[in-house]
């Protein structure tokens, strides 16, 4: 959560605000959301810990505070942010009643809509309809700052519209990666993005993993991590789906078990930019969203997805998971959102991800114990 306190009670600015209860939680329906319905497969003692992760991180509001397409710099991209994760209702008389001082990736009570759901892009929301919020955007961005003192790099820094020097790329990316490093995982990460800022984001994590050129991470060379600079694509289709690069070149129309196997495989750092235009044309819900492959049988390799537009309203998320339903097989099904929220698929949290410097890291372990749970729970 952005912040875990919710206002039972709030007043906006002009006029009362309604009463509201516990914060919704995740699930499908009721029941536990770390209880699911994936098939399981028996599983010998601490294989968790043995699993090579491949994370699949989304860009924008995931671990950039910018836009390229939308043309959102730094505040911007943050002020719209908050417009997701704020939360209200429109009264009888056709009114919009605040429900919560406090922004909460979900809902705070039954009734409660996004202030982006109910409005769209509005520029400006913490200057005008949501000022009860610019002391946390204030907040957000002096975190976000550039080191005082140290010269702006051109790939990581990033000059906002106030004039101010940024981080690009969230620190909290960057301590993912040493974490993970530390503890001696075996991990990849796969940059999947429907912008055009994938070329440069490699660039820039190319530059900061090989030449120590991060201020707040110089000793990332260290780590041996490789980057493929060579961006991706993948195209979905009714025919299927095609991922692409360089010479690669792999298609559903093999199996979805040649996809699953190619995307297990790969190593180090890399990224793919997925199709924008057949998620618009499937409604911007599930069945149009980035493909994942989850295998539940698989005892070495667990995929991770993290999203700022993973939804629990499978009407309106942006990545389609696909979960394998035999040991070795082709077939899948697209598993709801709420099946796989916290196992393999992470909303992500902007506010966290800029204040907390461990977030990416806690929300991994997060999953990696949920997904342990669930096949402990099936093998019993």
């Amino acid at each position: 959560m952005a912040d875990s306190s919710q206002s039972s009670s709030c007043q906006d600015d002009e006029g009362p605000g309604t009463e509201c209860g516990d914060p919704a939680k995740p699930g499908c329906g009721t029941g536990d959301p770390t209880t699911v319905s994936l098939p399981v497969a028996r599983l010998a003692s601490n294989t968790s810990h043995k699993k090579k992760l491949v994370l699949h991180v989304d860009l924008n509001n995931t671990i950039l505070v910018s836009d390229a397409v939308t043309g959102q710099g730094t505040v911007a991209a943050l002020d719209y942010f908050l417009t997701t994760v704020t939360w209200g209702h429109m009264s009888k008389h056709g009114k919009w009643e605040w429900l919560s001082n406090s922004p909460s990736l979900l809902p705070p009570c039954e009734g409660a809509v996004s202030y982006y759901s109910q409005f769209g892009r509005v520029a400006g929301f913490t200057s005008t309809a949501g000022r009860r919020f610019r002391g946390i955007l204030d907040d957000h961005l002096n975190l976000l700052r550039w080191p005082e003192g140290i010269k702006g790099d051109n790939e990581l820094a990033v000059r906002g519209e106030d004039g101010r020097l940024y981080h690009w790329i969230l620190p909290s990316f960057f301590q993912l990666l040493k974490d993970l490093a530390v503890e001696g995982s075996e991990f990849a990460i796969l940059f999947r993005t429907f912008g055009t800022d994938l070329p440069r984001v490699l660039t820039a994590v190319s530059k900061a993993l090989n030449q120590g050129t991060h201020p707040l991470f110089p000793e990332l060379p260290e780590l041996k991590l490789s980057v493929n600079v060579t961006p991706g694509k993948i195209r979905c289709s009714k025919k299927g789906v095609v991922l692409s690069r360089a010479e690669d070149r792999v298609s559903s129309r093999d199996g979805d078990r040649g996809l699953y196997q190619y995307l297990s495989s790969v190593d180090g750092l890399g990224g793919f930019q997925d199709h924008f235009d057949w998620w618009a044309g499937n409604t911007y819900s599930i069945e149009g969203g980035k493909p994942l492959w989850v295998d539940p049988f698989d005892q070495h390799v667990q995929h991770i997805f993290i999203d700022d537009n993973i939804r629990q309203n499978d009407e309106d998320t942006i990545v389609r998971p696909m979960v394998f339903m035999d040991p070795d097989g082709a077939e899948t099904r697209t598993a709801c959102t709420c099946e796989l929220y916290d196992i393999s698929l992470v909303q992500n949290d902007l506010l966290q991800a800029i204040s907390n410097p461990e977030y990416f890291t806690q929300r991994i372990r997060i999953c990696q114990e949920n997904y342990e749970r669930n096949l402990q729970q099936g093998a019993g």
